[in-house]
């Protein structure tokens, strides 16, 4: 491509202030553009995209672009962090976690970490983090998992949410309906 008929990127020059959090071992940050390379990498693989709803498998061209370019405008109900654990020396983007906010005071979390670190308790410590210090000022936060992932249900119930019942949500990288648990955290 040669720079007279280059893309021009149309991000904001500044992304909207969000608030970064800190643990032991991670840094809760904003999406930078920088992060696409290790979003498309880890969130291309089956195993990821296939316990969350939204990620399709195998990744279209263009849609990690898409959702990093989500994150830079502010334009979106979803406030995203990267789970970035370079201080610890585990890599610059361990995992992805999200609020959607909802109407009165309300949130869905979403998540999912690097296959590289599962097991290790980082998305839990990513999670408590981020409820303790409850950045958009949420009353209420849900969370769901596919009951064919019972670790991250283990993520939920150590961060303090309480089940509440069954559901079920399509699943965009397994092309069907799959049950959920659903939980809930009340917010001090």
């Amino acid at each position: 491509m040669t720079p007279q008929t280059a893309p021009v990127r149309l991000d904001p020059a500044a992304p909207r202030p969000q608030e970064s959090v800190r643990t032991d071992r991670l840094s809760l940050r904003p999406v930078r553009r920088s992060d696409q390379g290790l979003i498309e990498l880890y969130a291309g693989r089956r195993e990821v995209a296939e316990m969350t709803t939204a990620i399709p498998h195998p990744l279209p061209p263009g849609s990690t672009d898409a959702f990093v370019t989500r994150c830079l405008s502010g334009e979106s109900n979803e406030t995203v962090w990267v789970m970035d654990a370079s201080e610890a020396g585990l890599g610059e983007l361990v995992g992805v976690i999200s609020l959607t906010q909802m109407d009165r005071a309300q949130a869905e979390i979403g998540y999912w970490v690097a296959p590289v670190v599962w097991n290790t308790g980082l998305a839990t410590e990513a999670l408590r983090a981020l409820m303790q210090a409850n950045p958009l000022g949420n009353s209420h936060i849900f969370g769901t998992v596919f009951q064919d992932n019972p670790a991250s249900a283990r993520v939920l119930t150590n961060a303090g949410f309480d089940y509440i019942g069954e559901a079920e949500a399509f699943c965009v990288a397994r092309g069907a309906i799959v049950p959920q648990w659903t939980y809930i955290r009340h917010m001090a």
